[in-house]
């Protein structure tokens, strides 16, 4: 509802997209995901829209204006409310997926790392004159090479994520 409010106030008014973007200071596709629901305004961005499009709040979340403007106020903060506590959800699981991601990240590198210390570099004494374990020893040694220099600072990187994404409760 408040998504199509949006499209149709704003094709209204006579605006492109961008242009409601660049009055409000956001981005064009910020403008493309309130219009498809994607997304919504915060209650912040809800205020300047309403600004921006001239128009009182109680139209832009397609309600009808009532007389009393403390029961708008009302059900307004009651719908931002609901808004609010779903973005706060959503941000949660963002937070918990990349903190799962650090975390196999982490596992990954330490278990690779495993995987080499057991196999012992083999390519150091494989027979070279033999073309075919010729390239699979220099693909071989390639990867550990790389892997090496890479992984501590990838190992480093992902325990700060982890960190920085994981909350103690």
């Amino acid at each position: 509802m408040l998504s199509e409010n949006i499209k149709a106030i704003r094709k209204s008014k006579g605006l492109s997209q961008q242009e409601l973007a660049v009055k409000l200071n956001v981005v064009r596709q910020t403008v493309s995901k309130w219009e498809t629901g994607l997304s919504v305004p915060d209650s912040e961005m809800l205020i300047s829209l309403s600004k921006t499009l001239e128009i009182p709040m109680s139209t832009l979340l397609g309600e009808t204006v009532i007389e009393s403007e403390a029961e708008d106020l009302k059900a307004i903060s009651e719908k931002l409310e609901v808004i609010n506590l779903q973005l706060a959800r959503k941000k949660v699981m963002q937070r918990k997926a990349l903190c799962g991601l650090f975390i196999m990240l982490c596992v990954f590198v330490v278990i690779t790392f495993a995987f080499l210390a057991v196999l012992g570099s083999p390519y150091l004494g494989w027979d070279f004159s033999d073309p075919e374990s010729a390239v699979m020893g220099t693909a071989l040694h390639a990867f550990e090479w790389l892997f090496v220099r890479l992984a501590p600072i990838v190992f480093i990187c992902a325990i700060v994520g982890i960190f920085l994404t994981c909350k103690r409760d």
